[in-house]
């Protein structure tokens, strides 16, 4: 399959980038249990205790646990009382993605640019201060009940922000090699693909890299549409999805009707060596679709590459080439027990791309799990 061309975003300097961001500053889940769900991902993909807000710290209506792994920061939050808006989040969505936050030089000019030019205030311009100095936030919604919140960290020299304490831990696995946040995936309803990317263009700032349609992303059965939105250096990029026609429910429509409308479906994070995370990842329990032996026969497509097809094949992992370079993949099962979020986990060895050339082996391998789950 011929590789995707991608369009380069134009906006790459501060004369006409409005909204300059500097990258993901954390990702924030609303979960059932946020001690549990710290243990898990500190047990399984090798985050770190980083640092903790609730009872002791003087929070009276949640719990956050903050984890970090290289530039990664994850923060876990739980409701501690009844008529917290968190369980009505909750109750709806299962655990998910509450919050992308995005890291920036200046949270009120972010917020005054943005709701400008039509979005919908989240959070109003926020000074929180300690001793270390002070975090400037505010945000925004974005498509079903998810929310941008800009950090301001300029004139801050603690440890995640005030409100928090150092979380101090005697139980740390080791970190599992996982870098960056490389993108993060919105599903959204039918129709409103195009509705959401002209938020991202109008109301961000970002451009169009790519666009894939239901003949690139389909099978016998399912298909989907794609554009994938970037900001104007390249560091936060945000592909959204909606279903397309096929003959049974493609995995966008599963997703919402288990989470209740749109949301994040998956985090991509980065890795120089995905053999290895992939193989710890393995090892510490973490289930990844199966990719079959056929995938392996006829990879001539990609080019001469630095990994043998064996050991590719040994790990189930998937490979495409762009004009730039290639990639490796591999993409988790959810890891809720509603279908919704899962990971991808990605090695990029110069290639810009989204693995085009991995679409239908890849959506052949969710259907086979929605088949087991009886939601194809």
């Amino acid at each position: 399959m011929k590789p995707e061309t991608l369009s380069q975003p134009t906006n790459t300097n501060s004369i006409t980038d409005f909204l300059p961001i500097n990258g993901t500053d954390y990702v924030e889940f609303y979960v059932g249990n946020a001690k549990q769900a710290a243990h898990f991902y500190k047990t399984a993909f090798g985050f770190q205790s980083y640092a903790y807000a609730g009872l002791e710290t003087g929070l009276k209506d949640r719990t956050s646990y903050v984890l970090k792994q290289d530039k990664i920061t994850l923060v876990l939050t739980t409701p501690l009382i009844p008529e917290s808006e968190i369980n009505t989040h909750l109750a709806k969505h299962g655990d998910g993605v509450k919050v992308v936050a995005l890291w920036v030089d200046d949270a009120e000019k972010s917020f005054i640019e943005t709701t400008k030019r039509g979005a919908k205030a989240y959070m109003q311009p926020t000074v929180k201060k300690d001793e270390h100095g002070e975090v400037k936030l505010s945000g925004i919604h974005t498509y079903g009940e998810t929310v941008h919140v800009f950090v301001e960290r300029k004139n801050y020299k603690g440890l995640f922000m005030p409100g928090f304490k150092k979380w101090e831990s005697t139980y740390n696995p080791t970190e599992i090699g996982l870098k960056y946040v490389d993108h993060m995936v919105g599903n959204v309803g039918w129709g409103e693909m195009n509705t959401w990317v002209e938020f991202y263009a109008k109301v961000m700032g970002f451009t169009q890299l790519v666009s894939f349609d239901d003949k690139d992303i389909s099978t016998e059965y399912t298909a989907l549409m794609s554009k994938v939105m970037s900001n104007g250096n390249g560091r936060i990029k945000f592909p959204i999805n909606e279903p397309a026609k096929g003959r049974k429910k493609s995995q966008i429509e599963e997703y919402i009707d288990f989470y209740g409308g749109a949301g994040v479906q998956h985090i991509a994070v980065a890795t120089d060596n995905i053999i290895d995370t992939v193989t710890q990842l393995r090892d510490r329990g973490i289930e990844f679709l199966h990719v079959p032996d056929s995938y392996y026969d006829d990879l001539s497509r990609v080019g001469k590459i630095d990994e043998s097809i064996a050991e590719l094949k040994k790990h189930r992992i998937l490979v495409d080439r762009d004009d730039e370079g290639y990639l490796l993949q591999l993409f988790t099962k959810p890891v809720e027990d509603r279908p919704t979020v899962f990971f991808e986990i990605i090695q990029r060895k110069g290639a810009k791309s989204f693995g085009k050339g991995n679409f239908k082996a890849l959506f052949e391998a969710i259907e086979l799990e929605q088949e087991r789950r009886g939601t194809l």
